[in-house]
Protein backbone atom coordinates (compact mmCIF):
# COMPACT_ATOMS: atom_id res chain seq x y z
CA UNK A 1 0.00 0.00 0.00
CA UNK A 2 1.36 3.62 -0.86
CA UNK A 3 1.47 5.43 2.42
CA UNK A 4 1.00 9.45 2.13
CA UNK A 5 0.56 12.33 4.89
CA UNK A 6 -2.38 14.54 5.61
CA UNK A 7 -1.10 18.49 5.70
CA UNK A 8 -3.29 18.13 8.94
CA UNK A 9 -0.65 16.53 11.28
CA UNK A 10 1.30 20.20 10.82
CA UNK A 11 -1.57 22.29 11.96
CA UNK A 12 -1.00 25.04 13.20
CA UNK A 13 2.55 25.30 13.11
CA UNK A 14 2.90 25.31 9.37
CA UNK A 15 0.80 27.14 6.70
CA UNK A 16 -0.98 24.90 4.46
CA UNK A 17 1.12 25.83 1.41
CA UNK A 18 4.82 25.36 3.06
CA UNK A 19 3.51 22.16 4.32
CA UNK A 20 3.62 20.44 0.63
CA UNK A 21 7.14 20.94 0.60
CA UNK A 22 7.80 19.88 3.83
CA UNK A 23 6.31 16.86 3.10
CA UNK A 24 7.77 15.71 -0.21
CA UNK A 25 11.35 16.47 2.51
CA UNK A 26 10.35 13.51 4.38
CA UNK A 27 9.72 11.28 1.42
CA UNK A 28 6.23 11.62 0.64
CA UNK A 29 5.25 11.73 -2.65
CA UNK A 30 1.33 12.05 -2.21
CA UNK A 31 -1.13 13.19 0.55
CA UNK A 32 -3.95 14.63 1.58
CA UNK A 33 -4.81 18.74 1.79
CA UNK A 34 -6.96 20.08 4.42
CA UNK A 35 -8.24 22.95 4.33
CA UNK A 36 -8.50 24.98 7.13
CA UNK A 37 -10.39 27.64 6.02
CA UNK A 38 -12.18 29.31 3.55
CA UNK A 39 -10.24 31.33 1.82
CA UNK A 40 -7.68 27.98 1.23
CA UNK A 41 -10.20 26.79 -0.92
CA UNK A 42 -10.97 29.88 -2.59
CA UNK A 43 -9.42 29.65 -6.25
CA UNK A 44 -6.68 32.13 -5.86
CA UNK A 45 -5.33 30.44 -3.05
CA UNK A 46 -5.75 27.38 -4.71
CA UNK A 47 -3.40 28.29 -7.82
CA UNK A 48 -0.91 28.85 -5.12
CA UNK A 49 -0.95 25.27 -3.55
CA UNK A 50 -0.98 24.02 -6.75
CA UNK A 51 2.16 25.93 -7.71
CA UNK A 52 4.01 23.90 -4.89
CA UNK A 53 2.93 20.60 -5.71
CA UNK A 54 4.63 21.21 -8.90
CA UNK A 55 7.92 22.61 -7.74
CA UNK A 56 7.58 20.01 -5.19
CA UNK A 57 6.54 17.34 -7.74
CA UNK A 58 3.87 16.32 -4.95
CA UNK A 59 0.37 14.77 -5.95
CA UNK A 60 -2.71 15.59 -3.72
CA UNK A 61 -4.96 11.87 -2.84
CA UNK A 62 -7.88 14.39 -1.29
CA UNK A 63 -8.98 17.04 -0.12
CA UNK A 64 -10.74 17.77 3.56
CA UNK A 65 -11.56 20.88 5.37
CA UNK A 66 -12.32 22.57 8.65
CA UNK A 67 -15.81 20.57 8.15
CA UNK A 68 -17.71 21.53 11.72
CA UNK A 69 -17.74 25.20 10.53
CA UNK A 70 -20.05 24.00 7.53
CA UNK A 71 -20.67 20.62 6.77
CA UNK A 72 -23.33 20.05 9.81
CA UNK A 73 -25.76 22.96 8.17
CA UNK A 74 -25.60 21.42 4.90
CA UNK A 75 -28.12 18.97 6.08
CA UNK A 76 -30.42 22.04 8.20
CA UNK A 77 -33.81 21.63 7.49
CA UNK A 78 -33.99 25.50 6.79
CA UNK A 79 -33.14 25.80 3.47
CA UNK A 80 -31.41 29.12 2.88
CA UNK A 81 -28.92 28.18 5.18
CA UNK A 82 -28.03 24.69 3.69
CA UNK A 83 -27.95 26.19 0.40
CA UNK A 84 -25.09 28.82 1.66
CA UNK A 85 -23.22 25.68 2.93
CA UNK A 86 -23.38 24.01 -0.47
CA UNK A 87 -21.71 26.61 -1.77
CA UNK A 88 -18.83 26.11 0.41
CA UNK A 89 -19.34 22.34 -0.23
CA UNK A 90 -19.15 22.89 -4.41
CA UNK A 91 -16.34 25.39 -3.71
CA UNK A 92 -13.94 22.27 -1.80
CA UNK A 93 -14.91 20.03 -4.77
CA UNK A 94 -14.13 22.38 -7.12
CA UNK A 95 -10.59 23.10 -5.40
CA UNK A 96 -9.84 19.16 -4.76
CA UNK A 97 -10.83 18.54 -8.33
CA UNK A 98 -8.15 21.42 -9.61
CA UNK A 99 -5.73 19.92 -7.68
CA UNK A 100 -6.13 16.25 -9.20
CA UNK A 101 -7.41 15.20 -5.52
CA UNK A 102 -9.56 11.60 -6.06
CA UNK A 103 -11.76 12.02 -2.98
CA UNK A 104 -13.22 14.46 -0.57
CA UNK A 105 -13.46 13.29 3.53
CA UNK A 106 -16.24 14.03 4.72
CA UNK A 107 -17.63 14.50 7.91
CA UNK A 108 -21.19 15.58 7.64
CA UNK A 109 -23.94 16.07 10.64
CA UNK A 110 -22.46 16.38 13.88
CA UNK A 111 -23.86 13.23 16.84
CA UNK A 112 -27.46 13.95 17.77
CA UNK A 113 -30.23 11.69 19.03
CA UNK A 114 -31.95 9.30 16.26
CA UNK A 115 -35.43 10.14 17.34
CA UNK A 116 -34.45 14.31 16.04
CA UNK A 117 -33.33 13.07 12.54
CA UNK A 118 -35.14 13.19 9.79
CA UNK A 119 -33.46 10.15 8.33
CA UNK A 120 -35.72 10.79 4.33
CA UNK A 121 -34.52 14.43 4.83
CA UNK A 122 -30.99 13.02 5.20
CA UNK A 123 -30.62 11.02 2.17
CA UNK A 124 -32.12 13.59 0.18
CA UNK A 125 -29.10 15.57 1.20
CA UNK A 126 -26.88 12.76 0.50
CA UNK A 127 -28.37 11.98 -2.78
CA UNK A 128 -27.62 15.61 -3.98
CA UNK A 129 -24.14 15.68 -2.46
CA UNK A 130 -22.79 12.42 -4.09
CA UNK A 131 -25.07 13.91 -7.51
CA UNK A 132 -22.87 17.40 -7.01
CA UNK A 133 -19.52 15.67 -6.35
CA UNK A 134 -19.67 13.61 -9.02
CA UNK A 135 -20.43 15.98 -11.14
CA UNK A 136 -17.57 18.28 -10.16
CA UNK A 137 -15.36 15.25 -10.94
CA UNK A 138 -14.57 14.37 -7.27
CA UNK A 139 -16.10 11.21 -4.72
CA UNK A 140 -17.15 12.20 -1.87
CA UNK A 141 -15.62 9.91 1.43
CA UNK A 142 -17.70 9.61 4.27
CA UNK A 143 -15.82 9.23 7.38
CA UNK A 144 -16.03 7.75 10.30
CA UNK A 145 -15.92 10.42 12.77
CA UNK A 146 -17.24 9.65 16.72
CA UNK A 147 -18.62 13.18 17.50
CA UNK A 148 -20.58 12.85 14.01
CA UNK A 149 -23.76 10.85 13.08
CA UNK A 150 -21.18 8.46 10.83
CA UNK A 151 -19.46 7.30 14.39
CA UNK A 152 -22.98 5.55 14.42
CA UNK A 153 -22.50 2.17 12.35
CA UNK A 154 -26.39 2.13 12.00
CA UNK A 155 -26.34 5.71 10.69
CA UNK A 156 -23.81 4.75 7.71
CA UNK A 157 -25.48 1.51 7.25
CA UNK A 158 -28.92 2.89 6.90
CA UNK A 159 -26.94 5.87 4.25
CA UNK A 160 -25.03 2.75 2.20
CA UNK A 161 -28.57 0.95 1.86
CA UNK A 162 -31.12 3.50 1.27
CA UNK A 163 -29.26 6.41 -0.93
CA UNK A 164 -29.47 6.07 -4.80
CA UNK A 165 -26.49 6.67 -5.29
CA UNK A 166 -22.85 4.92 -4.22
CA UNK A 167 -21.95 5.94 -0.96
CA UNK A 168 -18.21 5.34 -0.51
CA UNK A 169 -15.74 5.80 2.35
CA UNK A 170 -12.64 7.17 4.55
CA UNK A 171 -11.84 5.14 7.00
CA UNK A 172 -10.33 6.40 10.11
CA UNK A 173 -8.73 4.12 12.58
CA UNK A 174 -8.60 7.13 15.36
CA UNK A 175 -12.02 7.54 15.31
CA UNK A 176 -13.18 4.02 15.56
CA UNK A 177 -10.83 3.68 18.39
CA UNK A 178 -12.61 7.11 20.15
CA UNK A 179 -16.52 5.21 19.02
CA UNK A 180 -15.38 2.77 21.64
CA UNK A 181 -15.60 0.35 17.97
CA UNK A 182 -13.02 -1.42 16.38
CA UNK A 183 -12.04 -0.59 12.91
CA UNK A 184 -13.14 -3.74 12.00
CA UNK A 185 -16.54 -2.57 12.66
CA UNK A 186 -16.55 0.26 10.22
CA UNK A 187 -14.72 -2.27 7.85
CA UNK A 188 -17.79 -4.46 7.62
CA UNK A 189 -20.16 -1.86 6.56
CA UNK A 190 -18.32 0.29 4.19
CA UNK A 191 -16.69 -2.72 2.64
CA UNK A 192 -15.52 -2.35 -0.90
CA UNK A 193 -16.66 1.37 -0.82
CA UNK A 194 -13.76 2.44 0.93
CA UNK A 195 -11.47 4.95 -1.16
CA UNK A 196 -9.25 6.37 1.44
CA UNK A 197 -7.36 5.55 4.85
CA UNK A 198 -6.62 7.26 7.41
CA UNK A 199 -3.99 5.84 9.78
CA UNK A 200 -2.32 6.23 12.98
CA UNK A 201 -2.04 4.22 16.02
CA UNK A 202 -2.75 3.30 19.37
CA UNK A 203 -2.61 2.15 22.60
CA UNK A 204 -5.04 1.59 25.77
CA UNK A 205 -3.42 4.93 26.88
CA UNK A 206 -3.71 7.22 23.75
CA UNK A 207 -6.51 6.64 20.61
CA UNK A 208 -3.70 8.71 18.49
CA UNK A 209 -0.11 8.07 18.39
CA UNK A 210 2.55 8.04 15.21
CA UNK A 211 2.43 4.95 13.64
CA UNK A 212 4.61 2.34 14.77
CA UNK A 213 4.54 3.69 18.13
CA UNK A 214 1.32 1.85 19.49
CA UNK A 215 0.26 -1.62 19.42
CA UNK A 216 -2.49 -2.22 16.34
CA UNK A 217 -1.53 -4.97 13.77
CA UNK A 218 -1.24 -3.34 10.78
CA UNK A 219 -0.06 -6.25 9.15
CA UNK A 220 -4.14 -7.80 9.84
CA UNK A 221 -5.76 -4.46 8.94
CA UNK A 222 -4.11 -3.85 5.24
CA UNK A 223 -4.48 -7.68 4.67
CA UNK A 224 -8.47 -7.82 5.39
CA UNK A 225 -8.76 -4.23 3.05
CA UNK A 226 -6.61 -6.00 0.31
CA UNK A 227 -9.73 -8.79 0.60
CA UNK A 228 -11.71 -6.21 -0.33
CA UNK A 229 -9.97 -5.05 -3.14
CA UNK A 230 -9.00 -1.81 -1.63
CA UNK A 231 -6.60 0.27 -4.03
CA UNK A 232 -6.24 3.28 -2.44
CA UNK A 233 -3.43 4.74 -0.11
CA UNK A 234 -3.08 5.04 3.28
CA UNK A 235 -2.80 8.54 4.87
CA UNK A 236 -0.91 9.14 8.18
CA UNK A 237 -3.00 12.06 9.83
CA UNK A 238 -2.10 12.72 12.96
CA UNK A 239 -2.14 15.69 15.36
CA UNK A 240 1.08 17.95 16.02
CA UNK A 241 0.85 17.53 19.32
CA UNK A 242 1.48 13.31 18.44
CA UNK A 243 5.43 13.68 18.02
CA UNK A 244 8.37 15.98 18.86
CA UNK A 245 10.27 16.13 15.69
CA UNK A 246 9.67 15.82 11.87
CA UNK A 247 12.07 12.81 11.57
CA UNK A 248 9.01 10.41 13.44
CA UNK A 249 6.82 10.96 10.52
CA UNK A 250 9.31 9.82 8.17
CA UNK A 251 10.33 6.87 10.02
CA UNK A 252 6.34 6.00 10.25
CA UNK A 253 6.06 5.93 6.57
CA UNK A 254 9.31 3.61 6.05
CA UNK A 255 7.60 1.53 8.96
CA UNK A 256 4.39 1.40 7.42
CA UNK A 257 5.81 0.71 4.15
CA UNK A 258 6.54 -3.02 5.30
CA UNK A 259 3.31 -4.34 5.62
Amino acid sequence: MEIGISTACFYPRVVLEDSIKLMKSLGFNKGEVFFNCPSEFSDEFVKVIKERCNESDFKINSVHAFSSAFEPYIFDTYKRRRDDMIKYFKQVCRAGKELGAKTYTFHGMRKMDSEFVDINHVIDVYNELVYISEEAGITLAQENVSWCMSGDLNFLKEIKERCKYPIHFTLDLKQAYRADKEPDDYIDIMKENIVNLHINDRTKESSCLVPGKGDIDYSKLFNKLRGLNYKGMGIIEVYSSNYLHYEELRESRRYLSKF
